[in-house]
């Protein structure tokens, strides 16, 4: 129970700080839509993959090994 209380709090930091640091990027210079949702939602599907990928890593190297709660 505690482990999933802890992976839920890890994916909302990691998300929010993917979020962060891609809003830095300026999409809409690569992709030339005229529709800025396109570029919301692309930034949006990016941090949830980049936030998946960090909680993994840090999971991992953690809780997974016996090392966390």
């Amino acid at each position: 129970m505690a482990n999933s209380i802890v992976e839920i709090i890890l994916y909302i930091v990691c998300f929010v700080l993917s979020f962060y640091a891609i809003s830095a990027v300026q999409f809409d210079k690569f992709c030339r839509v005229k529709q800025p949702a396109k570029v919301t939602l692309l930034m949006f599907l990016c941090a949830l993959a980049l936030s998946y990928l960090c909680t993994q890593a840090i999971l991992a190297l953690t809780i997974y090994n016996g090392l966390g709660v």
